[in-house]
């Protein structure tokens, strides 16, 4: 498996061979990968690695080689849903294989694995055309946080699957990304690669929102999600909700994007989801170099909620969900 490592962009393009459960799982938890839709492709992949390299064993315990996978991979970011779902879709495969040789369990899983992706490449396009209807025809500004696009997902993105559609259409859409702090996914992933697609983005520091907001440069605001609950609360980078407040408070509209498989209607509401609080130095040592005192204490929350009354719509792979959420997910997650 060879993937991007999204740690060395925007100033290097270097491309890792992973060939381990245990090699996805680091390159999970220190974000040389990431994106929810990303993180299940990757965790499903990473199961099918290890069963091949298990099958090649003189005594190959596939059932173990698969628990033990599956609880490492699982391990690596709770807050995003798309990881979990994947491995339980992987598990199921799994189980429905039964007592076959491990050649043709190790075959059925990694087309289960390649099955996913392939399906978010597609659920991506038809989030950009639902989202397309979203955007004025005679074009808009955007403000999307954190990184929702190619880099993210199996696709062409999520919150930013609209924009390369309008690009494509000949509608006129300018992009103002937020940097995204600590670790500038907005500044390191999301303006290089819109960048790099030729499309017209702007560059801002977080806290540049509010008043681009207040001058009438922002149209709209549309993110991703890592999860969305039974309720239609949705969990997204730190900062989203930030965001969502501001955009109410102005009379902008707020979106998020985002694949069926990212929503859990296991997790009743945001409350229910666990927030990642990763590492004090993300935020002490910003730009390569230290930043703050080494002994200041530091919260460094991953992710925060933005509750369903401040989206105005959720924007999927099978159409356009608007409130009452509750409802709407239950529908759409129907077979």
């Amino acid at each position: 498996m060879e993937l991007l490592d999204q740690t060395r962009l925007p100033t290097e393009e270097v491309y890792l061979r992973l060939d381990s459960a245990a090699e996805v799982a680091e390159a999970i938890r220190v974000m040389r990968i990431r994106g929810a839709p990303a993180l299940g492709i990757a965790a499903a992949m990473g199961v099918a690695l290890e069963l091949a390299r298990a099958a090649r064993g003189p005594a190959a315990d596939l059932a173990a080689t698969f628990g033990e996978a599956r609880a490492l991979l699982l391990s690596t970011r709770p807050t995003g849903h798309n990881l979990a779902w994947a491995l339980e879709r992987m598990g199921r495969r799994f189980r429905a294989c039964g007592g076959e040789r491990p050649a043709a369990v190790v075959a059925a899983l990694t087309a289960e694995a390649t099955l996913i992706a392939e399906e978010d490449r597609l659920a991506c396009r038809r989030i950009g055309e639902f989202g397309l209807e979203l955007l004025p025809g005679e074009g808009a500004t955007v403000y999307t946080h954190c990184n929702a696009g190619a880099l993210a997902t199996g696709g062409i993105g999520t919150a930013v699957a609209p924009i390369y559609l309008a690009r494509e259409r000949g509608i006129p859409v300018r992009v103002i990304v937020g940097e995204t702090r600590p670790l500038l996914q907005g500044a390191r992933l999301t303006a290089w690669e819109l960048g790099r697609a030729g499309l017209d983005v702007t560059l801002v520091v977080d806290s540049a929102a509010g008043a681009l907001m207040k001058e009438g440069r922002v149209n709209l605001v549309i993110t991703g999600a890592d999860r969305i609950a039974a309720n239609g609360d949705a969990a997204n980078k730190i900062g989203t909700y930030g965001l969502a407040v501001l955009a109410r408070h102005h009379g902008i509209p707020f979106y998020v994007a985002a694949p069926l498989s990212t929503i859990d209607p296991a997790t009743p509401s945001g409350a229910d989801i666990p927030i990642e609080e990763r590492y004090g130095a993300e935020v002490r040592c910003g730009f390569g170099r230290v930043t703050a005192p080494a002994d200041v204490a530091v919260a460094n929350p991953a992710f925060d909620v933005t509750p369903a009354e401040l989206v105005t719509a959720i924007v999927t792979d099978r159409g356009i969900l608007r409130p009452p959420y509750g409802a709407a997910i239950a529908e759409a997650l129907e077979p």
